[in-house]
């Protein structure tokens, strides 16, 4: 495989990576993580949102203590590299919840796409600037249940020093 090949490889997996940790640090409210896959300079537009990285981080720090947690899972991705520049457009979809279980604004599933303008900053791809394209929602209000058995519970992020990941990572610390 040529030199090429390889760096192309690498680049593309260090971008899924990217969009990998972003989606996880929101669902583990690890805004630091959040801030991480961001540009110095980022611009974020999401529903409800349009500005500056910092700002928007502030923003999600104020909404997702609200919501009892997330779940993004990231589907097909697009990659396209320039350079030190890259396009990335990644499908996926984002489960939301919270109390009261049958409030629609803290309970609903959505299908989105990241559109990503990636920059390659101090060695690292970081988004430059991203468009959260929300392309469907639908409620979940009063459809969630109780778990049916005992077993591992998420808890998020910072929060939930016994979470099996954390303690898991302890292990190898």
């Amino acid at each position: 495989m040529s030199a090429d090949a390889v760096r192309r490889l690498q680049d593309h997996q260090e971008i899924r990576d990217l969009v990998a940790a972003y989606c996880r640090g929101v669902d583990r409210l690890d805004l630091a993580a959040v801030r991480a896959v961001y540009a110095r300079d980022g611009i974020d537009h999401h529903t409800g949102f349009d500005g500056s990285a910092d700002e928007y981080v502030a923003w999600l720090g104020r909404l997702l203590p609200r919501l009892g947690g997330t779940m993004h899972v990231v589907g097909n991705q697009l990659v396209e590299v320039h350079g030190e520049e890259a396009v990335c457009e990644s499908y996926g979809t984002a489960v939301h919840w919270g109390e009261p279980a049958d409030d629609a604004r803290l309970n609903f599933t959505s299908g989105f796409r990241y559109v990503d303008h990636l920059v390659r900053e101090d060695g690292a791809w970081r988004v430059r600037e991203r468009w959260a394209v929300r392309e469907w929602t639908r409620s979940d209000a009063g459809r969630r249940i109780t778990a049916e058995a005992a077993g591992p519970r998420g808890e998020r992020g910072e929060r939930a020093a016994q979470d099996p990941l954390r303690r898991l990572q302890a292990r190898f610390a």
